[in-house]
């Protein structure tokens, strides 16, 4: 077999796709957009974000692989010191971080600055676009109730238990992303129990939690993935993404699409705040 055959090969396997997915909307300038997708891990190094031999996390090639298939370019880095830069040569962040940036890394890269959080939380602010994925929410465990970039997202971790099988139930069947989904999927993830949600989240995807194992599952139904305004900027927040399986899942690599082309302003949702009509008990973390 040729190696550029090899290359397709390899692409298609991990997309897991025979047709490119929904939810992709296309810049209307017809501009490739440029995205920073931020790994850095602090505590714990998530499989998908550790890089293979050519440099490239699974997700990152996932991502890459998207990009170069809808029209959009993919620059990966673990490097925190990138906020104290040209923050406008990105179109779009999205972030699978995991701890608190300030850190030591778990691969050694410079940590992102305190005036760095702050330019890149002002940035937003001012209409830069945010994606946030899995652990992009847990900021260590000695976070600030005010903490200025989990108030960006929305929400903040709080535990996960076992991976499992569990339900997203979609509550915005009109969002970038959801179009020919059923009104609730069932997928294997490690799922996050979240909490302290703000109140203008546009719901997406409820996590179910009747039947979960796990003491931080036992409570009412929670918001998964949501769409909110920070300012003047679009911010979307997926919890899914764990596992391997999952990145080359064509449900959640629709989801994504659709999060990253509503974030760009490529597609345009109603995302009235809806968290108190489908998930009226949010906050309670307890039955």
């Amino acid at each position: 077999m040729r190696r550029r055959d090899v290359l397709a090969a390899g692409s298609a396997a991990l997309l897991g796709l025979a047709t490119f997915p929904c939810g992709w909307v296309a810049a209307a300038s017809k501009r490739r957009q440029r995205v920073l997708y931020f790994t850095r891990s602090v505590e714990y190094e998530h499989s998908v974000v550790r890089p293979g031999e050519d440099g490239l996390s699974h997700s990152g090639r996932i991502l890459t692989q998207l990009g170069r298939r809808a029209g959009f370019d993919v620059e990966c880095t673990k490097d925190g010191s990138v906020f104290d830069g040209d923050l406008q040569r990105w179109d779009v962040f999205v972030f699978y971080s995991c701890g608190d940036m300030f850190q030591p890394s778990v691969r050694k890269r410079p940590p992102m600055s305190p005036a760095g959080r702050d330019r890149l939380v002002a940035a937003v602010a001012a209409g830069k676009p945010f994606v946030a994925l899995h652990s992009a929410c847990y900021w260590g465990r000695q976070a600030p109730a005010d903490d200025p970039y989990l108030a960006m997202i929305g929400a903040r971790f709080v535990a996960h238990g076992a991976q499992q099988e569990a339900t997203m139930r979609v509550a915005s069947p009109g969002f970038p992303g959801t179009e020919g989904l059923p009104k609730s999927f069932r997928l294997t993830d490690e799922w996050y129990a979240l909490r302290d949600f703000a109140d203008n989240l546009h719901v997406i995807l409820v996590q179910e939690t009747a039947g979960m194992e796990g003491d931080m599952y036992q409570r009412p139904p929670f918001p998964a993935t949501w769409a909110r305004m920070h300012g003047q900027g679009r911010v979307f927040f997926c919890s899914m993404g764990h596992r391997e399986d999952v990145w080359t899942n064509r449900i959640f690599q629709q989801i994504l699409l659709g999060g990253i082309a509503w974030a760009l302003g490529n597609a345009q949702a109603n995302t009235t705040p809806n968290i108190h009509q489908v998930t009226p008990r949010a906050n309670q973390l307890h039955p």
